[in-house]
């Protein structure tokens, strides 16, 4: 069955997982450094996805006849309400912590878990409903932040992965559909 529960941003959790190859691993180190599995006070967390469809037209016709697939580009962007030097670390790798690094070095490279569950939602098992957007082969490309006057600081990244997976999980049960080879 289908996940058809209806999430708010107050329930979703952003978590970060390192990668087991050497971007991943300094990927670890920074997360370990600076103890941020789980990021809170994300906001505004958004993930593209991008295919680049090719239309197909036959002389003659207006509406083309084939859609071919092209490639797909994944990208994406969060802000929050914190400043610590994680971001820049997972943006510009050991540079940004040991300045005599010689090149080349690995920009760091991670998994991102956006988790949504909503504690007043109950499967019939009794477990909780719940929806998991995984973005793999996470780089941040661009780090930012605002310094208002009367309000709170915020930073913002923007990032590029090279996949996505989505996850529905009715009480301990993943759901999803069976794909005949």
């Amino acid at each position: 069955m289908a996940n058809t529960g209806v999430f708010t941003g107050a329930h979703g959790t952003l978590t970060l997982a390192p990668l087991d190859n050497p971007e991943g691993r300094d990927a670890g180190s920074i997360i370990t450094h600076y103890q941020m599995q789980a990021v809170g006070r994300v906001t505004d967390v958004r993930v593209f996805v991008q295919t680049h469809l090719e239309e197909f037209h036959e002389i003659g016709r207006r509406y083309p006849t084939s859609l071919h697939p092209g490639n797909i580009h994944i990208s994406g962007e969060a802000g929050r309400a914190y400043i610590n030097g994680a971001l820049i670390g997972l943006l510009l790798g050991r540079k940004s912590f040991l300045p005599d690094t010689a090149e080349p070095f690995v920009q760091p490279a991670f998994n991102m878990v956006l988790r949504l569950r909503d504690p007043a939602i109950v499967a019939e098992d009794g477990g909780q409903v719940a929806a998991e957007l995984v973005v793999n082969g996470v780089k941040f490309q661009n780090w930012s932040y605002q310094l208002p006057e009367d309000d709170f600081v915020i930073e913002q990244v923007t990032f590029k992965a090279l996949s996505v997976e989505i996850n529905d999980f009715e009480g301990a049960v993943t759901t999803g559909p069976v794909f005949v080879a």
